[in-house]
């Protein structure tokens, strides 16, 4: 049974992980990473276009399937040893997610939606993933099903 999630990260340090095939979250640290399995499926959400302070952008940038779940090291300069997780991601549109809010059971607060946000990750229903996979115009929107 597969696990459907939604990783915070910028736009610019997601492009990096799609062009890799692999999402860091937290910074780079491993616990967020383990709760990931094999064809779980992952939404990324981008708040920034870069980190920390980029142009405020709020909307879902990348979506695809944990591949493994193997939880690996990669060394990215002498000081920053991130944790990924290999992820396959599929062909999609960035999606804005005000048009959204209101429809996302997970967001309790529709006021204050943002704080959904605030861990960095956060497990969300099938059916909130499969309205965010519609919205971005993606194939896995089918496969989730």
């Amino acid at each position: 049974m597969s696990n459907y999630w939604i990783g915070v990260v910028s736009r610019s340090h997601v492009q990096i992980g799609v062009r890799g095939g692999f999402i860091q979250l937290n910074h780079g640290k491993r616990a967020a990473l383990q709760r990931l399995k094999a064809n779980d499926f992952l939404a990324m959400y981008s708040p920034r276009c870069e980190y920390p302070d980029g142009e405020p952008l709020q909307a879902f940038t990348a979506l695809g399937a944990v591949v493994s779940g193997e939880v690996y090291q990669a060394e990215m300069s002498p000081d920053f040893k991130p944790y990924r997780v290999d992820v396959t991601f599929q062909s999609c549109i960035e999606a804005p997610i005000r048009p959204l809010i209101s429809r996302l059971s997970f967001i309790k607060d529709k006021a204050h939606w943002g704080a959904a946000f605030r861990y960095g990750y956060v497990k969300i229903p099938e059916a909130d993933f499969r309205r965010i996979a519609e919205a971005m115009q993606c194939p896995l929107a089918e496969a989730a099903a």
